[in-house]
């Protein structure tokens, strides 16, 4: 098409397209991939992610502004993020992000962090510089799962005592950590100076860490030759302009339309929402209390609509008086996010959409294929089964703030005034693993839970932080609980009902009990009030009284449910029952109830299938309130020992405590699920089971959640970078370094300077060729040759030396390891047919098949 001349192409293969808008002709540029992550504050920029490897995700598009952007650049690249949605031909969902302020989805592009550059691109459209070492800049990094790196200026000025500086000279990238940031900061700003070496420098520049100052003199010393001395002390930290949120249940709905002239914005609904509220025709606002802004469109909203949609958000973001950062996400009917989706009570797909399997449909179809839990742990995560329940349990029950052992023969009974402890134990790929209910009945004291949890603790501590911790609140058992007893769990009313041995119900009594289930895992049976009112035509129930045992079968029931009633009802009576159907009850039936009563009689309709999918949040307490940061497309990656993550099933929410997070109380993590789920603007359940979960201790329900989860991560030993930490005899590799600038005088000047080009002392630190970590200097034979400057083409050894070369005759120096290092450029990409910093940015067992290949190993 003529009109979408000048919009750039989309290749299909790829995941991630970046364009960056040019400052003079307003039109969009590719950025390299090797770019990718890095941001100039003068421009504005276009992202498209495809997600392939989640299908059925909506694509997403983003127009991403600097801070310096003009607004003329502004309105340019929203005009052509619309045109590129017209062009896709599939609805993407649309975000305008801000600098420092950009959404989860954004962030998750770029692992392990954003980089925003000073001022424009140059004019000769070099994103990075690579492979080039006359580089002196300071990089003020910021953020704990959203990382971000600032340039700053080259002064002690910048520094401050809470946050991390990167300090790059192009040979040696020197990390100071702020004594007062956290282990967690410290890590992933490691990350990712790790990933600025290997992407600038192909891997060989050297990093050093200032953990200590007094115990890094070397690294100080040259921070000081940039800098000039510090003077004063530093300043604390400024607070960060948060990407994270306090979770809110404040939304509010719109309908955003047209009257005449005058454009029109009616409050429609608060929470909860209902997905009904949304109409096809129609243009909606939803404000997340001004953390977020959402635009829906209908499927039959107008051309024009949505193209003002944009505009619209950032009117009422004005109008709110919300700041102009604000995030916006415009999304089409069909298309919704995951967390659009959250924010309403239920979520369907349409007609004619795919349901997911984590849908209780698509549960029906598999449940009796328990053998597929133990080889796909997605199916596991999905059906909440570790296994079928044939493993050995263990019951407690709490009596006077103590737990004692309930016989084996009584542990499918439990009392509604009572709590207890449920301790499941099972194999799977060889290894033994636990999970420790906590039931909790909906009459026990508030002593009695303090008992459980304080029990739960002392269990815990005696399997040494193995046993995974599923809060159960009476009524919202999950399956596997169900499973454990077979679906013959029996729930008494009061604390005196249910049985310490076998006994009968007290004589003179009379009880209804209300089973409901059709198989193993799902049934549980609950006494209810002995009165006609308790019944449901849906439904199946048993009426116990001193002289006979009543089943009475609702007409809404199925077969399936009846036969599984037959199966319970010897686990609470002995007696033979007798059978009836609804509307034939003998008159001793009703005077056992207490006469006739008006009973729900409608056909229970089954549990709507959700299309909700599961979200990971890093959490933290601010003033005592919880305090999310999202991590979209997550995978096991994102599991870091010093976090505290929750993720949210829905049907759950799973508490993942990192080996390194501390020590966290387990009552104070569940009241962080507590509020999640009281905050919550779908208004969640309170009873929905709370799971703890301990690094290395994840069960097949959490890590099928996560795609291609690695059960032998935790174990396996982890990779060690080639970090310099600044203490004395550990920093060889910059000795070399040091020694040349260790004769220079340093001045008493506070580094007020911000040159590029820094002090004159580090100019010893740009040579044309940069040595590989740890390598020797090429220098004399031990024969008495020389490898000299003849047999060096611009600083480096020709391809005869080292091709097919054994080690002894290789010249002096050479690293026997990494032969293909002394290549000089040309040659490398003439021989390998790419540069050296492709080859070192790949895998290393790629890098050694290439070496063998090529007669390099």
């Amino acid at each position: 098409m003529d009109d979408n001349q000048d919009l750039p192409a989309i290749e299909r293969n790829r995941d991630l397209h970046i364009w960056i808008l040019e400052a003079q002709n307003k039109r969009l540029v590719p950025v390299p991939e090797k770019a990718y992550g890095n941001f100039f504050e003068g421009h504005c920029y276009v992202v498209f992610h495809n997600p392939k490897a989640k299908p059925g995700a909506p694509s997403n598009l983003h127009y991403w502004v600097g801070k310096m952007a003009t607004a003329e650049a502004q309105s340019a690249v929203g005009i052509f993020v619309q045109r590129l949605q017209e062009a896709l031909g599939c609805p993407a969902v649309q975000h305008r992000e801000a600098q420092g302020h950009e959404s989860a989805c954004f962030c998750s592009y770029f692992r392990p962090g954003i980089i925003y550059r000073k001022g424009s691109l140059p004019s000769d459209y070099r994103h990075i510089e690579t492979n080039a070492y006359n580089i002196q800049r300071l990089l003020h990094i910021r953020g704990r799962k959203h990382v971000s790196a600032t340039e700053v200026d080259l002064s002690w000025d910048s520094f401050n005592k809470g946050d991390i500086f990167l300090l790059d000279l192009g040979k040696l990238m020197i990390q100071w950590n702020g004594p007062k940031a956290s282990s967690s900061e410290k890590s992933r700003a490691l990350a990712l100076t790790h990933s600025l070496r290997d992407r600038e420098r192909g891997g060989r520049a050297q990093i050093g860490v200032v953990e200590d100052e007094a115990q890094a003199s070397d690294l100080m010393q040259v921070m000081e030759a940039v800098l000039g001395r510090r003077a004063g002390s530093l300043q604390a930290a400024a607070p960060p302009a948060r990407r994270e949120q306090r979770q809110t249940a404040n939304v509010r709905l719109y309908h955003v339309y047209e009257k005449g002239d005058d454009l029109v914005i009616q409050e429609v609904a608060t929470q909860p929402l209902t997905q009904d509220l949304l109409r096809d025709e129609n243009c909606y606002i939803l404000d997340q209390a001004g953390s977020k802004v959402y635009v829906w469109q209908g499927r039959t909203c107008g051309v024009q609509e949505r193209k003002a949609a944009f505009g619209r958000a950032l009117g009422f973001i004005q109008a709110k008086g919300y700041p102009p950062h604000t995030n916006v996400e415009v999304l089409s009917d069909g298309a919704e996010s995951a967390a659009f989706r959250q924010l309403f009570r239920t979520w369907s797909a349409k007609p004619g959409g795919s349901r997911r399997l984590g849908g209780k449909g698509a549960v029906t179809q598999v449940k009796l294929d328990v053998g597929r839990l133990y080889s796909q742990p997605e199916l596991a995560a999905q059906l909440r089964m570790v296994d079928d329940g044939s493993g050995k349990v263990e019951v407690w029950r709490i009596q006077d703030l103590h737990r004692q052992p309930v016989n084996p023969k009584c542990h499918s009974w439990l009392c509604a005034g009572s709590c207890y402890l449920i301790l499941y134990t099972y194999q799977r790929s060889g290894l033994v693993q636990y999970i420790l209910y906590l039931w909790q009945g909906n009459q026990a004291t508030t002593a009695e839970v303090q008992a459980l949890n304080h029990n739960a603790e002392e269990l815990d501590l005696a399997y040494r932080g193995a046993l995974v911790q599923e809060y159960v609140t009476m009524g919202s058992e999950p399956p596997h609980l169900l499973a454990i007893f077979q679906g013959q769990l029996v729930v008494f009313q009061g604390s005196a009902g249910g049985p310490s041995g076998k006994q009968q119900p007290t004589s003179g009594t009379t009880r209804l009990f209300h089973i409901q289930g059709t198989d193993s895992h799902n049934t549980r049976t609950m006494q209810v009030s002995a009165r006609a009112s308790s019944l449901h035509s849906s439904d199946v129930f048993l009426l116990l009284t001193d002289n006979v045992c009543y089943l009475w079968f609702g007409k809404g029931c199925s077969g399936d449910q009846r036969e599984m009633a037959r199966t319970v009802v010897p686990v609470i009576s002995q007696k033979s029952e007798e059978t009836m159907l609804e509307g034939q009850e003998p008159p001793l039936f009703w005077e056992a109830l207490g006469g006739r009563a008006p009973y729900p009689n409608h056909k229970r309709l089954p549990e709507e299938v959700t299309g909700f999918q599961p979200r990971l949040f890093e959490c933290s307490s601010l003033s005592g309130r919880l305090v999310l940061s999202e991590v979209a497309f997550f995978s096991q990656e994102d599991l870091d020992k010093h976090d505290i993550l929750l993720l949210d099933t829905w049907q759950e929410i799973f508490l993942w405590l990192g080996d390194a997070a501390g020590q966290q109380k387990a009552e104070a993590l569940v009241a962080w699920g507590r509020e999640y789920l009281k905050n919550h603007p779908a208004g969640r359940s309170l009873a929905t089971p709370i799971l703890l979960v301990k690094q290395g201790h994840e069960p097949p329900t959490f890590a099928g959640w996560f795609p291609s989860w690695d059960p032998y991560k935790w174990t396996n030993s982890q990779f060690s970078r080639d970090v310099v930490d600044g203490s004395p005899g550990s920093a060889p590799a910059i000795s070399d370094i040091t020694a040349e600038v260790s004769s220079f005088q340093l001045t008493s000047q506070s580094g007020s300077g911000t040159s590029r080009r820094g002090h004159p002392a580090l100019q010893t630190l740009k040579s044309s060729q940069d040595l590989p970590k740890k390598e020797p200097k090429l220098g004399s034979r031990a024969g008495g040759s020389s490898t000299g400057p003849s047999s060096l083409i611009n600083g480096a050894l020709p391809r005869e030396r080292l091709m097919h070369q054994a080690v002894e005759d290789l010249p002096e120096g050479v690293d026997p390891t990494r032969k293909e290092f002394y290549l000089s450029d040309s040659d490398f990409q003439d021989v390998f047919g790419k540069s050296k910093q492709e080859f070192y940015s790949m895998a290393t067992w790629k890098q050694q098949q290439e070496k063998k290949r090529l007669g390099f190993f």
